[in-house]
C-alpha cells in the first residue's frame, strides 16, 4: 500500500530575512503521529502544555494553525519556531509467537519535528490603511507518521517501516470586523520536500505475502511503495470576544474553526529493491475535514495575574479515509481497505500567568497544564500497524517565559531594543512535556491475521519554542 512605503528599507530587513530563511529550512520535518489517527495536535509548546486547548486563546503566532482569526490580536511582527523531542514505543503481543517492539523513528525522531509561524498586523508595520488586516504564514505538519518494526518479526510481511512527512504551507489572512469579532482564513498547501524526511509517503515490507499472492518475489525480498503529490485545502476561523476587562483584554473568548478535506493523489513506484523490479503505482490519500469549537474564560485577569481555563472539542470526519488501494501500472490493484470512522478529541487546559512579578520584574511567567482524550477512528477489522491507534489519554505540563523591556534573555541579550523603525519588543521561550497513553487494544477480528493480539502504545513528547516579537511605533 502507499501511505504514503516610500521609506528606504530599514536596517533590520537583511538580518530578519536571513533569520527567516534559516527558520524556514528548519521547519516542516516529518512527524510521528500523536493525535487521533495520524493527525498531529502538537504545534506549539504553549498549546501542548495545555493539552492543545488553544483555539480560543491562541495568543502566539501558532494561531495560524489553531485559529487564524486570533492573529488579529497579535501586534507588530511576531514569529515563533519550535521543535519536538519525541520518544515512544509500540508493544505488540501477537496471539502466537514472540512479542514485537516497534518505535516512531528511533530513540528520538531525527531530524526532530519542527514548525515555524510568523504574523504581521499591517497597521503596525507601515500600512495604516490596512489596520484591520493581519497576515500570517505557517510551515508545519498537521498530519504525518513514522513507524518502524524489525525485519525479523512476524509483522515484516505487512510492515517494516512507514513514513508520511506531509508538509502544510499555510498563507493566512485575518480581519477584525468589530472589536468583539474577528474572521480568519488560510490555504492549506499539502506537499512533500526532499529536504525533509523521505520527501514522499512510503511503506516498506518483506515479500512473503506478495509472493503468495503471485508476485515473483522471495519471502525476504525488500519491498517499497512510495508516492507524492501536492493538494490544496483551506481553513477558516472566527473569534468572538463578548466580555473584556477595563484594559480591553478578553475575559471570555469563543472560537470556531473549520478545516476542509483534501485529497493527495499520490503517484510513485512499487519497488522490489532486492531484484530491481520497478512498477508505477498510484493511490489517493484523503485527509479529513475537522471542526473545532473552543471556549476560554479568564476568572482572573489584571495587571499582575492572569488565569485562563479553556475547553476545546475537535470533530474529525475520517469517513473519507475509506481505502488506500494501490493501482500498479499494469492495472493490478492491491486492496487496502481502511473504512475509518468519525472521531472526536476533548482538550482541557489552563494557564496561570505572573505578569512582571517582583521576583522577575521584566518578565511574564506562565505555568500551564492540560489533559486530552482522543477517540480513535480506526475500526478493529481494518486496524493496521502503520497507525497502531486506540483511544488515548494525554497529560501535559509546561512553563513559559516572556522577556520584555529591561530584561536580558539568557542574561546577555536585551529583550527590547530601539524605537526607530521595527524594534525588538520581547523574546520568549516555552517548554512543555506531554505523555500520551493509548489504551490497550486487543485485535481479534481483523482482515489480516498477522495483527491479531494485544497492542500497547506510549509516546513521550518534549516541546520547545522560541518566540520573538517586534514592535513598530505608529510614526514608522
Amino acid at each position: 500500500m502507499i501511505q504514503q512605503s516610500s521609506h528606504p528599507y530599514p536596517s533590520w530587513v537583511a538580518p530578519l530575512l536571513g533569520a527567516l530563511s534559516a527558520l524556514l529550512m528548519a521547519a516542516g520535518v516529518s512527524l510521528p503521529a500523536f493525535g487521533e489517527g495520524f493527525r498531529i495536535l502538537d504545534q506549539s509548546a504553549a498549546a501542548t502544555a495545555q493539552g492543545g486547548a488553544f483555539a480560543a486563546q491562541a495568543d502566539d503566532p501558532s494561531a495560524v494553525h489553531f485559529n487564524p482569526a486570533a492573529i488579529t490580536d497579535l501586534p507588530g511582527l511576531q514569529l515563533t519556531a519550535g521543535t519536538l523531542l519525541v520518544n515512544g514505543n509500540i508493544d505488540f503481543r501477537p496471539s502466537s509467537g514472540p512479542a514485537i517492539e516497534g518505535d516512531f523513528g528511533g530513540t528520538f525522531a531525527n531530524p526532530p519535528p519542527s514548525s515555524f509561524f510568523v504574523t504581521a498586523r499591517l497597521g503596525d508595520v507601515g500600512a495604516p490603511s490596512f489596520e484591520s488586516l493581519t497576515l500570517g504564514l505557517g510551515i508545519y505538519s498537521p498530519f504525518g507518521n513514522v513507524t518502524n518494526y524489525p525485519r525479523t518479526s512476524s509483522l515484516a510481511p505487512v510492515l517494516t517501516r512507514s513514513a508520511a512527512p506531509i508538509l502544510d504551507v499555510t498563507p493566512t489572512v485575518a480581519f477584525r470586523v468589530h472589536p468583539s469579532f474577528a474572521l480568519g482564513a488560510g490555504l492549506d498547501i499539502y506537499t512533500f520536500s526532499d529536504a525533509f524526511g523521505e520527501g514522499h509517503v512510503e511503506v516498506q515490507q518483506t515479500g512473503e505475502d506478495l509472493a503468495r499472492a503471485g508476485f515473483p518475489f522471495a519471502p525476504d525480498d525488500e519491498i517499497e511503495l512510495n508516492g507524492r503529490d501536492t493538494a490544496i485545502g483551506y481553513h477558516v476561523g472566527l473569534l468572538f470576544t463578548p466580555v473584556r476587562n477595563e484594559r480591553e483584554q478578553p475575559l471570555v473568548n469563543v472560537a470556531l474553526v473549520f478545516r476542509s478535506q483534501a485529497t493527495l493523489n499520490l503517484r510513485g513506484q512499487f519497488l522490489n529493491k532486492s531484484r530491481g523490479f520497478v512498477s508505477g503505482a498510484k493511490a489517493d490519500l484523503n485527509l479529513p475535514q475537522v471542526i473545532t469549537a473552543g471556549l476560554a474564560v479568564w476568572p482572573i485577569r489584571n495587571a499582575r495575574r492572569e488565569w485562563k481555563v479553556e475547553i476545546d472539542v475537535d470533530y474529525a470526519d475520517w469517513t473519507s479515509f475509506d481505502h488506500l488501494d494501490v493501482t500498479l501500472s499494469d492495472d493490478t490493484v492491491l486492496p487496502n481497505p481502511r473504512n475509518w470512522q468519525t472521531s472526536y478529541v476533548v482538550m482541557a487546559g489552563t494557564e496561570y500567568k505572573f505578569v512582571k512579578p517582583a521576583w522577575l520584574p521584566s518578565w511574564d511567567v506562565a505555568i500551564r497544564g492540560g489533559y486530552v482524550f482522543a477517540d480513535s477512528p480506526v475500526p478493529e477489522q481494518t486496524f493496521r500497524p502503520d497507525v497502531p491507534d486506540s483511544n488515548s489519554h494525554s497529560y501535559s505540563a509546561g512553563i513559559g517565559f516572556l522577556c520584555q523591556r529591561g530584561g536580558l534573555f539568557l542574561g546577555v541579550i536585551p529583550c527590547a531594543a530601539g524605537r526607530d523603525g521595527l524594534g525588538l519588543a520581547a523574546i520568549g521561550v516555552d517548554v512543555a512535556y506531554q505523555g500520551i497513553f493509548y489504551q490497550s487494544r486487543g485485535i481479534l477480528n481483523n482482515d489480516n491475521h498477522r495483527v491479531h493480539g494485544v497492542w500497547d502504545t506510549t509516546i513521550h513528547v518534549v516541546s520547545l519554542n522560541l518566540r520573538v516579537n517586534f514592535d513598530v511605533p505608529r510614526s514608522f
